[in-house]
């Protein structure tokens, strides 16, 4: 399978999001440096760990847009995963920089879609892309209205 093409610039004056020059659309950014406890025994990242960088993204989204998934937690909503999806292009190795960019796909009312982009932030190759959906819950596990914080926070995202 080959790597989307995928370039990346500055977005105004914010460096936490940059704008895909090719597909127009804006994504957030984090940078993440792989440890070694990310990789498996070829010396590779470990294929699931890749979810776990997704993660980073999510909750670094939304703590930059001002709220924290502790602070939605807390106030009653958790965000189960219920479809992922991930495409492989090249592997990544103990001590590689990475970029995890992330965007809100689609926010609807039970449910919040993220697509993800990870690059290897020295050559700017794109390592993986995928997505994960999310339907919003109470502690009882019953799905609810995704909260206002993260509708605010998708609302807010840049274009």
């Amino acid at each position: 399978m080959r790597a989307p093409t995928f370039q990346p610039i500055p977005h105004e004056k914010d460096d936490r999001y940059v704008r895909d020059s090719v597909a127009g659309l804006v994504w957030h950014r984090v940078s993440h440096r792989v440890l070694f406890a990310d990789t498996d025994r070829t010396g590779a990242v470990y294929h699931a760990n890749y979810f776990r960088f997704f993660e980073l993204g999510r909750a670094t989204l939304l703590r930059d847009g001002g709220f924290s998934f502790r602070k939605v937690e807390a106030d009653g909503y958790v965000y189960p995963i219920f479809q992922l999806g991930l495409d492989f292009f090249r592997p990544l190795e103990y001590d590689d920089p990475i970029w995890v960019y992330t965007r809100f796909r689609e926010v609807h009312r039970v449910r919040v879609d993220f697509d993800y982009i990870i690059t290897h932030a020295e050559s700017n190759v794109v390592v993986c892309r995928g997505f994960t959906r999310h339907c919003a819950t109470n502690r009882k596990g019953r799905p609810v209205a995704v909260d206002p914080m993260t509708v605010a926070v998708s609302q807010d995202f840049p274009v």
